[in-house]
This record gives C-alpha cells, sequence and structure tokens, in this order.
C-alpha cells in the first residue's frame, strides 16, 4: 500500500461490496476519494428521467451514510466530468482514478476521453470490469462475431463459468484531506415535479437492495418459475432497479443462485433459483448488444423497419401514457409505472405490444416515455426490451406474436386483483368481466357503477382489426433486404 489517494469515480456502482475500483484503491493507497459527478447533460439525449434522479438522491444519501461508516467520506460534485476529476484530484493530492467500464454509448465515449486527459496530466487511470457478470467482448459465436440470439448467448454464458467469487466490501475507506463540501443528494433531484414517491414504494440504496436479494431467496424464489409471470402475486425479486444502480452487483446475485441450483435433495427451489439465473443473462444479453450495436438506443437493429411506416396520434400517446386505454390489464400497468415507477415485466410487454402493434406508434417513443418514467430505467435493457417487442431488434418476438390484452389479462390476472388494485374503477366489476368490461352485460355495469366512456373508456382499438393490421403492415417488410 502506498501512502497516497486514490480517487474512484462512481457512477451505476452505488455499492461497497463486490466493487472491483474501490476495493483495489483501497488495497493500494492509504486514503480514498469515492465521487459522484452529476452531470445529465454529457448523457446527450439519454440523461436521467425525473423517476431515475428521484432514486439517484436517495440511493447516494443511503450510500454516503455507508461510506462514513468506514470512516470516508463521498463527495458529490456537479459536472462537467473532466474539470472536476482533475480539481479533486489537484486538491486531495490524488495520483490514480479508479471507476467501473461502461456500455453505453455517450458513457463508453465520455470514459474514453476522460481516461486520456487524466492520463495527460500525469494521473493513473484504472478501468476495471465492475457491472457484469461476463464482459461483452469476451463471448462470441462459433465464427466470432456478436451474438445476436439469446439462447446461444447464454449457453456459452453458461459455458465461461462463474467469474471470480464477489469481493468483500472494504474494510476501511479513510477520506484524504481537503476534500470539497460539494452538493447535498437532494440536489440531484432539484425541481422534479412528476417523479413517483419513491421513498413510498422502495428503499434505495446497498441495504434496501440486499434486503430485497435475501427476500428473494428465501420466500419468492422456491416459485418464482411458476409465478414471475402473474402481476396479481408478489412473485419477482423487484430488483431491477437496484441492479440499475448498481447497488447489487449481477455477479453476486449469479453466486448466491447458484449455490441454490447446487443445493442439496432438502432444497426445493432449483428451479426457481436457476428461472432467475436465466433472467440474469437475459439482462446481460442487451449489454452484449448495446455495446456491439451502439446505434440501437435510437434506431432498429434490423435495418429494414427504418421504413416502417409508424402512425402519430398524439390522442392515443397520450391515452397510453396514461392509462386510459381502455384495456384493463395495460392500464393497470401504465398507471403503476406513474406511481410507483415500476411496472411487472409482463405487463410491460403487452402495453409496449399495444404501443407498436395496435396502435402502430413508434417504438422509440415508448422507449423515451419509460426512460422518464421508470426507477430502473437502463439504456441496454430499454432499448433491448422495446425493440424486441416490436419486432426490429435482436432475437425479436417474431412479427407475428401481437399479444392479446384481454387474454394475457385473464390468464395472468385471472382474478383482476392486480387491473382492480391500479385502476380503481373496476373495483367492482365481476372477475368474469375485468378484462373486457366492454362486453359485460348493461346490468352488470351499472351494478358496479360504471358507464363506459364516462367511469372508464371504451377500448382505444379493437384488438382484433387492429393485429389484421399489424400483420399486414409487418408482413410486407419480409421482403426488404436487411
Amino acid at each position: 500500500m502506498t501512502a497516497g489517494t486514490a480517487i474512484v469515480w462512481l457512477r451505476n456502482d452505488l455499492r461497497l461490496a463486490d466493487s472491483p475500483a474501490l476495493a483495489t484503491a483501497a488495497d493500494a493507497f492509504g486514503t480514498v476519494a469515492p465521487v459522484f459527478i452529476f452531470s445529465p447533460a454529457e448523457a446527450n439525449s439519454w440523461a436521467p428521467g425525473s423517476a431515475s434522479r428521484a432514486w439517484l438522491a436517495l440511493s447516494l444519501k443511503s450510500l454516503s451514510s455507508d461510506i462514513e461508516g468506514l470512516g470516508g467520506r463521498l463527495t458529490i460534485l456537479s459536472g462537467p466530468t473532466i474539470e472536476a476529476l482533475l480539481t479533486l484530484a489537484l486538491r486531495t493530492g490524488a495520483s490514480a482514478v479508479y471507476w467501473h467500464r461502461r456500455y453505453e454509448p455517450a458513457g463508453a465515449a465520455l470514459d474514453a476521453e476522460v481516461a486520456r486527459q487524466l492520463e495527460s496530466a500525469g494521473l493513473e487511470v484504472h478501468v476495471m470490469d465492475g457491472s457484469l457478470i461476463h464482459e461483452p467482448d469476451a463471448l462470441v459465436t462459433g465464427s466470432g462475431t456478436p451474438f445476436q440470439v439469446f439462447t446461444p448467448f447464454f449457453n456459452a454464458s453458461l459455458r465461461a463459468g462463474m467469474p471470480d467469487y464477489p469481493l468483500p466490501t472494504p474494510v476501511a475507506l479513510p477520506a484524504p484531506a481537503n476534500l470539497p463540501v460539494g452538493i447535498p443528494p437532494e440536489e440531484v433531484a432539484a425541481g422534479l415535479t412528476e417523479a413517483p414517491d419513491v421513498a413510498r414504494f422502495w428503499s434505495p440504496g446497498e441495504s434496501g437492495a440486499r434486503a430485497l436479494a435475501d427476500r428473494f431467496f428465501h420466500d419468492i424464489a422456491d416459485e418464482y418459475a411458476q409465478d414471475r409471470d402473474r402481476p396479481d402475486l408478489d412473485g419477482t425479486s423487484r430488483l431491477s432497479p437496484h441492479l440499475a444502480f448498481g447497488e447489487i452487483s449481477a455477479r453476486v446475485l449469479r453466486a448466491e443462485a447458484t449455490e441454490m441450483v447446487k443445493c442439496n435433495g432438502t432444497c426445493h427451489i432449483k428451479e426457481g433459483a436457476a428461472a432467475f439465473i436465466r433472467q440474469l443473462y437475459w439482462r446481460e444479453f442487451a449489454y452484449h448488444l448495446l455495446h456491439h450495436h451502439p446505434s440501437t438506443t435510437d434506431r432498429p437493429l434490423r435495418s429494414r423497419f427504418d421504413v416502417f411506416p409508424w402512425s402519430r396520434d398524439p390522442i392515443a400517446m397520450e391515452a397510453w401514457q396514461s392509462g386510459m386505454t381502455g384495456y384493463p390489464i395495460v392500464d393497470a400497468g401504465m398507471r403503476e409505472l406513474l406511481a410507483t415507477g415500476w411496472m411487472h415485466n409482463r405487463v410491460r410487454m403487452l402495453v409496449a405490444s399495444l404501443l407498436t402493434k395496435d396502435l402502430l406508434l413508434p417504438w422509440a417513443d415508448g422507449a423515451h416515455w419509460f426512460w422518464e418514467r421508470l426507477v430502473d430505467a437502463d439504456l441496454a435493457n430499454n432499448t433491448f426490451g422495446w425493440q424486441w417487442v416490436a419486432g426490429c431488434g435482436a432475437d425479436a418476438a417474431p412479427y407475428f406474436r401481437i399479444f392479446n390484452p384481454v387474454l394475457q389479462g385473464e390468464r395472468f390476472d385471472p382474478d383482476g386483483a392486480y387491473a382492480k388494485k391500479w385502476v380503481p374503477e373496476l373495483e367492482a366489476l365481476p372477475a368474469a368481466w375485468v378484462h373486457r368490461p366492454w362486453v359485460a352485460p348493461s346490468g352488470v355495469l351499472a351494478s358496479a357503477g360504471i358507464t363506459l366512456g364516462r367511469e372508464y373508456p371504451r377500448p382505444i382499438v379493437d384488438h382484433t382489426s387492429a393485429r389484421l393490421r399489424a400483420l399486414a403492415i409487418y408482413g410486407s417488410l419480409r421482403d426488404i433486404v436487411k
């Protein structure tokens, strides 16, 4: 260990456990200066949305307290990034800067320029792998090209084996002298008017992530494989925002799930743990794609979709955004999003299918809305998910897969509990009619206090007709050269 100081530049890795940058810096230097730089303009068109900023403020507050518990201090600075890091290095006498690799196009480009400028100023730069289980360049097809289909990617990931076991939390993070005061965590959420009440529904920070992970493995994983598609049940981990902000690492979750898969005959959650591992690699696949195809944040991977005749209907878009499409499971999902900053994954597919295939509205508009409203907004997963449903991305859902919101609601929310929770206008409607109120007998509607078009809208589009229209348009693209 040297007696000097190292800076650790934190971004979407707001944790102490399994943080290679923090652990390495703490082992090599006498004092460590963890810093977060709030500079949304440097993210270009993908600056953090309102929900993300609301979460970020609470996450930084939690991390600041955790670092203080190790004898250190988190400094939060305003950008531009290069100026902030150079000034911090000058004040603290730091000789090295550590950070974890990023994969978003704007973030990766900024990191490369920051590294160049810091090295030109005489600082050591250490860029470490700390966000994924396997790095995107480590997995390629037999012909040496990036994967575009999930199952071969997943199999290659499993063959690659486990990474080194996750790193423990540093014993101490002593702070250097002359740290600037910085800005308070609350400032990153200043001026927000439409963000969800994050603290009401979530516990941002590493301790909140750890508590959810423990709950998942002890109470939910047993039935995860069966229940994860049911929005009416508490059957998912809900760890996505914690992963998006790096409050818990994918390596930690992979290691813990693997131990459960390996467990002896007294263990009953092998199937659920294996299904969870598959979902972790679905997330990894999204990063693999974004790394190798950075333009997909704004353009479809399948170039034939550059000429897709998307519609422009602001009234329909507003109805979708506000949860007033007349399809209860879709509206429940959109209202859950507005209230909590999160939406069940099965429902995300349904709302995206309605937007892109029933309404023929652009997938990119949906992606930007999710980006603004999701607490787990993650550019790789957001991009991949929307292009998957729209049929224009890698391993995309076949163009003829157009989710029926009625049948999906009846299958995955059979009693209507999820729909009624978020669309209380339907609370008194019997379960048999919850997902198709427009065909309920007039007496049933009257008893439930519903007049269609007043308390609750009629469907914004007839799904059967919309499906045939979408099939014709999507089918016409098959003959276009990629």
